[in-house]
């Protein structure tokens, strides 16, 4: 007869399965903690992504680094006199769109480079400049309407949906403007902005201690009230970038200066009205405007006519047209960050 089975001291009890309840808690955690990371993990590519692309760009000097703009065939034969068209699009800002990771930006290096190239090529008689920008550094803005200035051939602005302050101020090197009827212009004026925090930083109770080697040394800080003093200095400064502005739109124009001051106190114009005002020389479109180029450059046929672009970045290019959407609004961001960095004069339309 055999022994019943004795237990063995000390052996652990069986193993019981996990309630199906707590694995599916464990599994719904995870999914949370996934679905919480992979947002993050994405932007930090994107962001490294954005790191490579500046690092491509800007990493030489300005000049060896960029690259030389494009010339793309859009219509009329293959050979022969050509119409060139150069965009003006976005905010006004210094430097290579390619190194700011955008091309949603008017980047006067990029203009510039686009110019240069049209004054060069033997086989391009005019250029018809298409502006829509509501304008922005007064320094930008005048390097690329000196090296319109420049230009030995003839120049037809077309304006877009806004020709605004430095975008006004940049077509005024053009021979002939012309303007869409519900278009936006003029904004002939200078704007400059100082954030004042010093409300903020009392309700904190933050204070800062600056020590400087002369009174207006902390011009326009942000930790307190700029004096009536300060405030009249820098007026003193805006009346210069202004008095220019006017000066070049009645050289320009061809309208008295007292006029033109009568005209620009910042407002925007119809293109409509502002023909009425003599701002612009006629309504019209893109064919318009090419008709217009090739009669001013002598071109007696067909013209050819080609459009320069400016280079997409690295990132542009991984990305395509994801960038294309989320750029316009990093772009006007740009002058935004500008000012709060330091003070800036700026040909710029605020909506």
């Amino acid at each position: 007869m055999n022994n019943p089975r004795q237990p063995v001291p000390n052996a652990a009890p069986p193993r019981q399965p996990r309630p199906a309840s707590s694995r599916n808690a464990l599994w719904a955690l995870i999914g949370v903690a996934l679905g919480f990371l992979l947002p993050i993990f994405a932007c930090g590519g994107l962001f490294m992504l954005a790191l490579i692309s500046a690092g491509i760009s800007g990493g030489g000097s300005t000049a060896t680094m960029a690259k030389a703009p494009v010339a793309r065939h859009v219509r009329g034969p293959l050979t022969g006199p050509a119409v060139a068209i150069i965009p003006v699009n976005g905010p006004i800002v210094e430097g290579h769109a390619s190194a700011l990771g955008t091309s949603q930006v008017a980047a006067t290096d990029d203009i510039i480079a686009m110019i240069t190239a049209a004054r060069h090529d033997s086989s391009i008689r005019a250029v018809v400049l298409e502006v829509n920008s509501p304008g922005g550094g007064i320094v930008p803005s005048d390097r690329i309407y000196q090296a319109l200035k420049d230009m030995d051939k003839p120049i037809v602005v077309l304006m877009g949906d806004l020709a605004a302050s430095g975008g006004y101020y940049i077509s005024m090197a053009g021979d002939y403007i012309y303007a869409n009827p519900y278009t936006l212009t003029g904004s002939i004026g200078v704007i400059s902005e100082f954030p004042n925090a010093q409300g903020l930083m009392d309700k904190l109770g933050i204070q800062m201690t600056v020590i400087k080697s002369g009174k207006v040394k902390d011009f326009g800080s942000p930790y307190r009230e700029m004096t009536p003093e300060e405030k009249a200095y820098w007026q003193h400064v805006i009346d210069q970038a202004y008095d220019n502005f006017v000066k070049i739109v009645a050289d320009s124009r061809h309208i008295p200066e007292g006029k033109v001051r009568q005209l620009a106190d910042g407002r925007v114009y119809t293109g409509r009205d502002a023909l009425d005002l003599k701002l612009i020389d006629a309504l019209g479109y893109e064919n318009d405007a090419i008709a217009k180029a090739a009669d001013l450059g002598n071109i007696t046929d067909v013209p050819r006519v080609v459009r320069y672009e400016p280079p997409m970045s690295p990132l542009e290019a991984i990305l395509g047209g994801a960038v294309g959407r989320l750029a316009p609004s990093f772009g006007a961001l740009l002058p935004s960050w500008n000012r709060m960095l330091a003070p800036a004069l700026e040909y710029r339309w605020l909506p």
